[in-house]
């Protein structure tokens, strides 16, 4: 099928440093909306912003926004893989391997490790890791109605507070090494944006945030081995399956990929959330006067109404039609989730903020493939817990307007005021 010229470059870019800095409500008004109607996948210029490109051959990525063809390329990884790499603008393969663990693996490596992480999540794990983070949203909460003043971030007091704690607790990090870590975790996540990066090349931030990261993460799992504790990474390192088990780079990978991750989508997700409910209070009065009855589809709907993994990479193996677009191999397909989850041909009125939503096969956690997050349920957990202990404690708690982060990765915010009375 290759063919000898490529399309024209789509009229809206959404692989420029410009569409990253955009707020996402202006991206779906500006981009994605346009480019559902015109072009679900469609051919785009080579991805602009602070990284250098390393190929400089490069011609394009394919931008992939709408639902059913997400859910397309998700489900089919023979033709789209995952082994070359996951973000639309390149990496070394090293930086691969440190970085996104089983994300960036194909089958059947993929289907190994996955297996052999699942079976340190035994059913006696998972549930003392749910009691933790009931325990651990108490006294957050009870932290926040602790402060002197009524004025503070809700990111730092609340929501980053959760996820940091509950992977901490799981994997066994120590209280002294955990501020090092979430700073660490920022120079992952956060390499494009100035505040963090401060004019610095943004690879060797993020490298410096793996480095420290695959550290701790060896550090640990040589105490495990030599004394294993009642947590995952000791689970983690004696894990066997038909008399394998995970590699120290694999078990340092799997680490970064959860604190970097885990900890992001959860933290942001809970952010959003809650300015969501204080936007539409109608709906926050909904949800607090049958907590029980609608909070599973309440937390559906937040988790598509964030979309908190902004984009996912393939690469095509094959030359092929994707919505009528010609992939050839080799190429970069690029998923853009946030815009998959606001599609009307799959959602009914996609921009109303519904938590009574009965349809809704949102991708917030992938699009279905194998690939589809392995810890969809920790992150709902988490979200049930803090969410319960804000709306029943909290009643009169209010928050300002978010300031993201500058990233391709993750729908980042830094700070969010909040209000609400303490208690005296």
């Amino acid at each position: 099928m290759t063919t000898t010229t490529r399309p024209p470059y789509a009229d809206r870019r959404v692989g420029t440093l410009e569409f990253w800095q955009a707020s996402p409500e202006e991206r779906e008004r500006s981009y994605f909306a346009h480019l559902r109607d015109t072009a679900p996948v469609s051919w785009q210029p080579p991805a602009q912003g602070t990284l250098p490109l390393l190929d400089a051959n490069e011609e394009g990525f394919w931008a992939v926004v709408g639902h059913p063809e997400i859910i397309e390329v998700s489900k089919d990884p023979e033709t789209f893989c995952s082994g070359r790499g996951f973000m639309y603008e390149d990496f070394p393969p090293e930086a691969y391997e440190a970085l996104a663990s089983m994300m960036a693996l194909d089958a059947p490596e993929h289907g190994k490790i996955r297996r052999l992480v699942s079976a340190a999540f035994t059913p006696k794990r998972v549930a003392t890791i749910q009691e933790q983070i009931k325990n651990q949203a108490r006294q957050i909460v009870t932290d926040l109605l602790s402060n002197r003043s009524a004025e503070c971030d809700f990111v730092e007091h609340v929501s980053a507070r959760l996820p940091l704690w509950t992977i901490s607790e799981m994997m066994g990090v120590p209280v002294e090494a955990r501020a090092d870590m979430i700073a660490a975790v920022s120079k992952v996540n956060g390499l494009l944006d100035p505040e963090i990066n401060q004019g610095r090349n943004p690879m060797e931030v993020q490298q410096e945030g793996v480095v420290h990261l695959h550290g701790l993460a060896h550090q640990l799992a040589e105490q495990r081995r030599l004394a294993p504790q009642d947590d995952l990474m000791s689970a983690l390192v004696h894990a066997e399956i038909d008399g394998e088990r995970l590699t120290p780079m694999q078990i340092a990978s799997f680490f970064c990929i959860l604190t970097a991750a885990g900890n992001d989508t959860t933290r942001n997700t809970t952010t959003i959330a809650m300015q969501a409910l204080c936007a539409h209070p109608e709906q926050r009065a909904a949800l607090l006067a049958d907590l029980e009855g609608l909070l599973p589809t309440a937390i559906e709907e937040i988790v598509r109404w964030t979309s908190p993994v902004l984009t996912m990479r393939r690469t095509a193996t094959r030359d092929t039609f994707l919505a009528g677009a010609p992939v050839r191999e080799g190429d970069k397909v690029v998923m853009f989730y946030p815009s998959g989850n606001f599609d009307p041909r799959v959602f009914d009125d996609p921009n109303r903020f519904d938590i009574t939503r009965p349809k809704n096969p949102h991708i917030a956690f992938g699009g279905r493939g194998p690939h589809f997050c392995l810890g969809n349920h920790l992150a709902r957990t988490q979200l049930k817990a803090i969410l319960t202990e804000l709306l029943t404690r909290v009643p009169d708690l209010q928050v300002g307007e978010p300031e993201y982060e500058v990233s391709t990765i993750i729908r980042s915010v830094k700070r969010m005021p909040c209000t609400f009375t303490p208690q005296r």
